[in-house]
């Protein structure tokens, strides 16, 4: 136990507000070393304060009212089609697909409603594209190729299947964002624009400064939301506050879908232009807009990693709802068996497709109703066989648990809205960001690289920097090591985990790295999850010929010799005084906190 504690230094006075890793410094707890960016962040009275007073989330509801704009996705214009020009589709990071797409789905209604009124437009697609984002972001070469890929294919599509260009904007600095969504509206006769809601606070803000913007120009903005079957915010405690604990949201989250099954029912494909909008006029040059480049830093580091990791996650909706399916053919039934497993390989591998929006939850939960009878006898309010995804439900267990880690991700949006500091890289419970981390700098590199000692804690982090993925038991357990164990601050890991993961979601990263008392034993930890060694062996190959629970941790279970002939290196802390030191800690610098 040699790590070096650091001292706590500086003021959060004048701190210029941001909501990214690149906020302004002056926090007592900025390191002095390169690594400070991922750690900045506003003050916790700051956060407090936007939490009650200036919720972005409140704001952007109270324009969507304003402009008529429900949030239950039902868009009617009430006869203005003679107001209708073109129509534009802005696709963000979150809705790369064509399939089930809410506000794509609107906006095609409404330029059919503009053509009907006789204002003769089309559907037109853009996506903004912003390399400083992708800094900015963290955004791994993984995550980078598999958006751009998927887009490639939703502009194929678009262009075969429905005559709609999709067109590619970049803005070279983050601060030309809007400006170039703005010029392509006024360049190209928009008068109504549909985009689906994402709920980060720097996004929120952007859509906020889009309706006062396009106010300005006559066009109306109508945003949808898409991410979730059960809106952020609409499940509520018996005393109309806002649900803040899983369990309770997810009791209330299936009764709600057993009430409302059509919560879960899919969009029929949007309509098309017409295939002149293809072969003539001012729309022509719209298409085969070009794919933007990739920076340097976000390209794979070979060709051989890559097309690997292309094999591993080919991009599109046609491949997720092929991944969907062979899931819930092949696996859903033993999954709350073997979800905890990662050597039983039982998880659905759908995280990317859902981070991106190549596949819809309500596609997921659909085909799991069709394919596994989630439907109950009976019926909901508004009509229709009743959805019973419960554990008594006709889909039995397996089907349970996997739509309760869907039901995760959808409580995680929810508290993004409810405390939006969530997304501005500070903790949830702020008593935690007045921990003093450890400066411990060869804990960190043996961490990143899979060398702590602990072999089940490596194995994770080895699967993550080959596969751009880590099974979710593992996630904990990396985690917790790394902010627990080594005490070292918990953001560095969530940045970490941002720039390597291809189904990085800043909803589900600062929830999965939210700081915790508990403190995982890699050992039972291994023991209990894997049981059989097979994870750690395949991933850590210096333990491939260790036999029996010695594998879990060999260097209490072999002797010295045995030991030092593995190549392999000793546990860089030792676990049990590593969380005595993590529980003092906690208790001592959190006691007299006041954020």
């Amino acid at each position: 136990m040699t790590a070096k504690k650091k001292n706590g230094a500086g003021s959060a006075k004048g701190q210029e507000e941001e909501s990214s890793p690149k906020a302004a410094a002056g926090h007592k707890h900025e390191r002095a070393a390169s690594t400070d960016d991922v750690l900045k962040h506003p003050s916790t009275k700051r956060a407090k304060e936007i939490d009650s007073t200036e919720n972005p989330n409140d704001e952007l509801r109270q324009l969507m009212e304003k402009h008529d704009t429900d949030d239950n996705n039902n868009d009617d214009d009430n006869n203005d089609g003679d107001k209708v020009r073109n129509v534009l589709h802005w696709f963000r990071s979150k809705d790369l697909r064509v399939e089930d797409n809410r506000a794509l789905h609107a906006a095609a209604e409404k330029a059919a409603q503009g053509k009907g009124g006789g204002g003769g437009g089309c559907l037109l697609a853009c996506f903004l594209y912003s390399p400083e984002d992708l800094e900015w972001h963290g955004t791994s070469p993984a995550r980078t190729d598999f958006m751009l890929e998927g887009l490639r294919i939703v502009q194929e599509q678009l262009a075969d299947d429905l005559h709609v260009p999709l067109v590619f904007l970049t803005a070279e600095e983050r601060g030309m964002k809007t400006d170039r969504v703005l010029e392509f509206i006024r360049d190209n006769d928009v008068s109504h624009v549909y985009a689906n809601i994402e709920y980060e606070v720097d996004e929120l803000r952007r859509d906020i400064d889009m309706f006062h913007q396009l106010d300005g120009h006559g066009v109306k903005l109508v945003l949808h939301h898409d991410q979730t079957v059960v809106g952020p915010g609409r499940l509520t405690t018996g005393a109309g506050g806002p649900m803040k604990v899983f369990t309770p949201y997810h009791k209330a989250w299936l009764a709600e879908v057993a009430n409302e099954p059509e919560l879960i029912d899919t969009l029929p494909a949007p309509r098309p232009n017409d295939k002149a909008v293809k072969n003539g006029g001012k729309t022509k040059k719209l298409f085969g807009s070009p794919l933007p480049g990739i920076p340097e830093s976000k390209q794979y580091a070979s060709d051989d990693e890559k097309n690997r990791l292309r094999e591993l996650w080919p991009p599109g909706h046609a491949a997720g709802i092929k991944r969907l399916h062979d899931f819930l053919d092949a696996k859903v039934d033993t999954y709350s068996t073997n979800r905890s497993n990662p050597a039983a390989d039982n998880a659905s591998r759908m995280s990317a497709y859902f981070s991106s929006g190549m596949v819809s939850v309500r596609e997921a939960l659909d085909a799991t109703r069709q394919r596994k009878g989630g439907g109950g006898g009976g019926s909901g309010k508004k009509g229709g066989s009743a959805v019973d995804f419960s554990q008594s439900g006709p889909g039995g267990g397996g089907v349970a648990a996997w739509v309760r880690e869907i039901v995760f991700r959808e409580f995680y949006r929810h508290m993004m809205v409810v405390l939006p500091h969530n997304s501005m890289n500070l903790p949830q419970n702020l008593k935690f960001d007045f921990v003093q981390w450890e400066d411990d700098e060869e804990g960190w590199r043996k961490w990143c690289e899979g060398k702590t000692g602990m072999p089940f804690v490596d194995a994770g982090m080895r699967q993550i920097n080959h596969e751009a993925y880590m099974h979710n038991r593992l996630r904990m357990n990396t985690s917790s090591y790394l902010s627990r164990s080594l005490l070292i601050d918990y953001r560095r890991g969530e940045r970490y985990f941002a720039e390597h993961l291809i189904d990085w979601d800043l909803c589900n990263n600062t929830q999965g790295w939210e700081p915790s008392y508990t403190v995982f034993n890699p050992v039972t930890q291994a023991e209990k999850n894997d049981p059989g060694g097979d994870y750690i062996r395949r991933w850590v190959p210096e333990l491939r010929g260790v036999e029996g629970k010695a594998v879990f941790d060999p260097y209490n279970r072999l002797s010295r010799d045995e030991f030092d002939k593995l190549g392999y290196p000793a546990p860089h802390v030792d676990f049990k005084e590593s969380k005595e030191r993590c529980v003092q800690r906690y208790k001592q610098d959190m006691a007299d906190a006041d954020p």
